[in-house]
């Protein structure tokens, strides 16, 4: 069978000097290779082609059989690795925690450790006769929530 970290470092070695990075590599029990990229402005064909083709040279199909794909982080996938987070800051997000709130708000900040979300609640002050908006930030540590994806809306 095929190791998922030696076709981690292949990637990793094919994308060296861009600036795509890997977001997540997966191997069947089949032999089904899913190398899934990123990159801070997009992802393009050509580069999940170069990428493809340097995986395959570096493996030899008379020794095993196996399926490889490479393809780019889909928009309304959840993110998987902290640097994912980093691309989104200033973008509109989409939080599942595991304690099942789920919230949208703006991407504020994010490290390798946690994040912070800025949302948007109503809130009537005391004595007043309207809700008032008042932003907060809230921070998570990435394993207490289930997801966090970019959020599309259509206005």
């Amino acid at each position: 069978m095929i190791d998922t970290n030696s076709i981690r470092q292949i990637a990793e070695e094919g994308i060296a000097g861009s600036d795509l990075f890997v977001v997540e590599v997966s191997v069947s029990p089949d032999n089904r290779i899913v190398v899934e990229i990123d990159n801070d402005g997009g992802v393009d064909i050509e580069q999940c082609e170069r990428l493809h083709r340097f995986i395959e040279s570096r493996l030899d199909r008379d020794t095993e059989d196996y399926e490889l794909e490479v393809g780019s982080s889909g928009l309304t996938s959840p993110f998987k690795i902290a640097r994912q987070y980093v691309k989104n800051i200033g973008n509109e997000v989409e939080v599942l925690t595991r304690s099942g709130v789920k919230l949208s708000g703006v991407l504020k900040a994010a490290d390798d450790e946690k994040f912070v979300v800025t949302v948007t609640k109503k809130v009537k002050p005391e004595g007043a006769k309207r809700k008032i908006e008042v932003e907060e930030d809230l921070t998570y540590i990435y394993n207490e929530v289930k997801y966090t994806k970019y959020l599309i809306r259509f206005k």
